[in-house]
């Protein structure tokens, strides 16, 4: 055989194919330079279902751990089955509009929806171990009034009302949908409640402390997984990579944290404002961790929970920044949060604690799966087993995700 290889004739391409193939790559790589968009994040080419927070392996380890007696998981499923939660005499309370002002004040339905929300989840995971289908009908009964009478969210705190809401529907719902043996003839009711009383509340997003866009992308990543809706999809995790470096510093950002752009903070003054007076910023600090810890465990709690829908749906965030913010988050918060002494120049030397139950869903993804040391983190997850809920939208966490290899 000759050395020499074989010369082939090129096909002329057809002008308009190259002038369309031209304006694609334009396209894309006008598409790829904007704030916050990720090739990497875009939606599945086919929706994984259930697939919102929790997936269908993590229920299998769950139930067979829960069935065979093994702890945590038997403690934590005991303790979500004593909760009001799980209550399969509870009584919806659904309003047409819900009416929450700053801090729940007026509190005209707020915490009726997002606890009818908790327990539909609830109902569903206990369905799910149990196979007993008073919960999984008890789960419905709660979707469907809500999904019969509600309008609107309104007051100053709708957005982050329905963030909170709208973030534990949609992992009720899912897991009925899929693994419920019998019917739930409302269920097309159900989404178009998602899609027009929740979405556009959320979609585009909020301007206010972090913790804010966090649940309400949290809540918008799983309607659009529900819904199938990739356009939703990929336009809250665009504003949630956005949000969530402007939310955890890394030293890597340089001297001040990244900003979100359409909040104009243009100047360091105006930067070490919005991070609640901290000037000096170290890895691991979020936005809210001098205004308190419950707050900026929920923005963790967000995060842990959009990266791991992310994961189920076939795009691993945590080996991005987004994973190495989460866990530098996780334990900074983390050592304080066991007693190690804030330094003056750290929030004026004083803290105000309260984590609450979010650290599950990061140590197992970053921990358990990536093999990451995360001392300080594991130390308060152990601490705090079994996970409870902190009654807004976390709940179930040491059931769902500890240490959970699925």
């Amino acid at each position: 055989m000759s050395d020499t290889p074989t010369r082939h004739r090129r096909r002329r391409r057809p002008a308009l194919l190259v002038t369309v193939a031209a304006a694609t790559a334009a396209l894309v790589g006008t598409l790829l330079s904007w704030p916050g968009a990720h090739p990497a994040d875009a939606a599945p080419a086919a929706f994984v279902h259930p697939g919102v927070t929790v997936s269908k392996g993590q229920l299998d380890f769950a139930r067979t751990k829960v069935l065979a007696g093994a702890q945590p998981w038997k403690g934590a499923y005991d303790q979500m089955l004593a909760s009001k939660y799980a209550s399969l005499t509870r009584t919806p309370t659904p309003r047409a509009t819900v009416e929450c002002g700053s801090y729940s004040n007026p509190n005209y339905g707020c915490t009726d929806e997002r606890e009818d929300a908790i327990a539909a989840y609830t109902d569903a995971l206990a369905w799910y171990v149990t196979r007993d289908e008073r919960y999984a009908k008890k789960s419905i009964e709660l979707m469907d009034a809500w999904s019969a009478v509600i309008k609107d969210h309104t007051n100053s705190n709708a957005p982050l009302q329905t963030g909170w809401a709208g973030s534990s529907w949609p992992k009720a719902a899912e897991i009925i949908k899929y693994t419920y043996t019998g019917t739930w003839a409302n269920s097309g009711r159900f989404a178009t409640m998602l899609r027009d009383v929740y979405l556009p509340e959320i979609i585009n997003g909020s301007n206010s402390n972090g913790n804010w866009e966090l649940s309400m992308m949290e809540a918008a990543v799983g309607i659009s997984v529900f819904l199938e809706d990739k356009t939703s999809y990929d336009k809250a995790m665009a504003k949630f990579r956005t949000r969530t470096a402007a939310y955890v510093y890394l030293s890597t950002d340089g001297s001040v944290p990244k900003t979100v752009p359409s909040q104009n903070l243009d100047t360091t003054a105006k930067i070490v404002s919005y991070w609640q007076g901290q000037s000096t910023f170290v890895t691991g600090l979020t936005q809210e961790t001098c205004r308190d810890f419950t707050h900026t465990g929920y923005g963790i709690s967000a995060i842990s929970h959009i990266a791991e829908t992310s994961r189920i749906q076939g795009q691993d965030l945590y080996g991005t920044d987004v994973g190495e913010r989460l866990r530098q988050a996780l334990g900074f918060q983390s050592k304080y949060q066991l007693g190690t002494a804030a330094p003056s120049w750290l929030c004026g030397g004083s803290l105000n604690l309260g984590l609450g139950p979010v650290t599950e869903v990061g140590h197992n993804a970053l921990h358990n799966h990536l093999g990451i040391a995360m001392t300080n983190t594991q130390t308060l997850t152990l601490q705090n087993r079994p996970a409870g809920s902190n009654n807004l939208f976390v709940a179930w966490e040491t059931l769902t995700h500890g240490d959970n290899p699925a």
